[in-house]
C-alpha cells in the first residue's frame, strides 16, 4: 500500500513539473551576434581592433630596436671592449625586459577595454532584452553565450531583433 502511494505521489509530482514546463514560454539571444551585427557593437569591434593595432605597433618598434642591438652586437663584438659588449649586452637585456613588460600590459589593457566596452554594451541591451521578453511573454530569455545550448530553434532566437531595437535606440535622430 505504501509503495502505491508513493508511486502516486511521485507520478502527481512529475505530473506537475511537465505542466508547468509545458506553459513555459522560452527564448534565446546570441549576445556575440548582437556585438558583432549592432551598429554599437561594430564600432566597439573596431574601437578595439584599433587599440590593438596601436599596441601591436609599439611592440614592432621594439622588437626592430632589440634586432638592431642584437646584430651590433653579433657583428662588432670582435672590435669591442669587453666593457662596450657588456653595456650592448645590458641595454639589449633592459630592450627585452622593457618589450615583455609592454607585451603584458598591452594585454592587460586590451582584456580591461573588451571588458568595460561589451559590458557598457550588455548593459544597454538588457532593458531591450526584458521588454522584448514581456511584449511577447516570454517567461525566460538565455543567452546564448552563457547557456552551454548546443542547438537551439532558431524560431526562439531573438537576436535579430534585439539588434534591430539596439540600433534605433542607438540612433542619432536627424534634426
Amino acid at each position: 500500500m505504501r509503495k502505491f502511494f508513493a508511486t502516486l505521489m511521485l507520478f502527481a509530482i512529475v505530473g506537475g513539473f511537465a505542466a508547468v514546463y509545458a506553459q513555459t514560454k522560452i527564448a534565446v539571444i546570441n549576445s556575440q551576434d548582437v556585438l558583432e551585427k549592432s551598429s554599437e557593437g561594430k564600432k566597439v569591434v573596431a574601437r578595439i581592433q584599433e587599440r590593438d593595432k596601436q599596441y601591436q605597433a609599439s611592440i614592432a618598434k621594439l622588437d626592430e630596436d632589440i634586432r638592431q642591438l642584437q646584430t651590433q652586437l653579433n657583428t662588432q663584438r670582435l672590435t669591442m671592449t669587453d666593457e662596450a659588449a657588456v653595456q650592448r649586452q645590458n641595454d639589449l637585456d633592459k630592450k627585452t625586459t622593457e618589450r615583455k613588460r609592454m607585451a603584458e600590459d598591452a594585454y592587460a589593457g586590451m582584456q580591461d577595454l573588451t571588458n568595460r566596452l561589451f559590458k557598457k554594451v550588455l548593459d544597454e541591451l538588457m532593458p531591450i532584452v526584458e521588454q522584448l521578453g514581456k511584449e511577447r511573454g516570454y517567461d525566460i530569455i538565455f543567452d546564448l553565450q552563457k547557456s552551454g545550448a548546443a542547438w537551439v530553434s532558431p524560431t526562439i532566437d531573438l537576436s535579430s531583433e534585439v539588434v534591430k531595437r539596439y540600433d534605433v535606440s542607438k540612433a542619432v535622430p536627424s534634426k
